[in-house]
């Protein structure tokens, strides 16, 4: 794509983002004094799909809807922005592999945003057709569905598919020319290493299982940090002492919560940057984060408000706004 046509994309990307909702419009929906009336601050804002009644799940994803339509207009090959479907196709792996497996049914539990269409992963899984997948993807759906099949290791099929799309965002930010997305899938690939050696710390997991878990990524040395998981958590908190992540041990430290809180502020304080560029593909990789980031907000504070939590239990889990 062309720096001018970048131009063009990058300018409507600017006036989308006059739209976003800002550390105040957060303010008001925290303020709202039930989740009807921060559904109607939000349908006022022009969230959801029209209709009137929407439920928060539909509203969510008819924002997101609008955000890769508004993508696929600006952009020619959408393959650039991979990096940030992986997760949905891994995740609809999983969904296919359990569902054969198991025999039950859907219950909405396909993703529909992905690199490949859900009903092309499900056929190829009930076909026991690997081959039919992207190559990346056949490997690790056959040993996931032959574990889950076989031995009925529901644990050995979840880190299977997951190490694997951590794999695939790692490779896809060290092969990008984006610095953004680089960052992303690097810090993106830590953190999932991290919180996955925290809970096998907490739940007694073996070495063998830790280090079969967590997937290589440039910031850490997973075997550095599948020891001190397999130790105790004051070994995976030195460890992370010495290491780019050392801010986060606090965090860490805190709950499991606050340490996600702090990847995805890092996140957004690394593209803020991203807003003063005027072309290349980094502003539009930045304005796709910094769209989920305010739909994740949004979907916590409507939990919140629908399970009557206090402002101040929904506050600590907010995210700074790119905006």
């Amino acid at each position: 794509m062309s720096d001018s046509l970048y131009t063009y994309a990058v300018a409507r990307i600017r006036s989308k983002e006059l739209s976003l909702l800002n550390s105040q419009a957060i303010e008001q929906l925290l303020a709202a004094k039930s989740y009807d009336e921060c559904m109607r601050l939000l349908a006022d804002r022009g969230w959801g799909d029209g209709e009137p009644g929407i439920g928060a799940e539909r509203m969510l994803a008819a924002e997101r809807e609008k955000t890769w339509s508004l993508i696929g207009e600006l952009v020619e090959d959408m393959s650039v922005f991979d990096v940030f479907l992986y997760a949905n196709d891994y995740h609809n792996l999983k969904a296919a592999v359990k569902l054969v497996c198991t025999g039950e049914e859907d219950f909405g539990i396909f993703i529909s945003h992905g690199t490949v269409d859900y009903r092309a992963i499900l056929d190829a899984v009930r076909q026991k057709e690997f081959g039919l997948l992207p190559e990346a993807m056949r490997a690790p759906a056959e040993e996931a569905y032959t574990a889950l099949s076989q031995t009925r290791d529901g644990q050995l099929c979840d880190i299977v598919i997951d190490r694997a799309a951590l794999e695939a965002i790692e490779r896809a930010g060290r092969e990008s020319d984006s610095e953004l997305i680089a960052k992303y899938a690097e810090l993106t690939v830590a953190a999932a290493d991290i919180k996955t050696a925290v809970r096998c710390q907490k739940t007694g997991k073996s070495l063998e299982f830790i280090r079969r878990a967590l997937a290589p990524c440039r910031s850490l040395d997973v075997y550095q940090l599948a020891r001190a998981a397999a130790d105790s958590l004051e070994a995976v908190s030195d460890y992370l002492s010495t290491t780019d992540y050392a801010a986060a041990v606090s965090a860490l430290e805190q709950s499991p919560s606050a340490f996600e809180r702090w990847c995805d502020n890092v996140i957004i304080e690394s593209i803020r940057p991203q807003q003063f560029q005027a072309f290349g593909i980094g502003p539009l990789a930045a304005y796709i984060l910094g769209r989920e980031n305010e739909i994740k907000c949004v979907r916590i504070i409507l939990s919140g408000k629908l399970n009557d939590l206090p402002e101040a239990s929904i506050r600590e889990r907010i995210r700074e706004m790119y905006v």
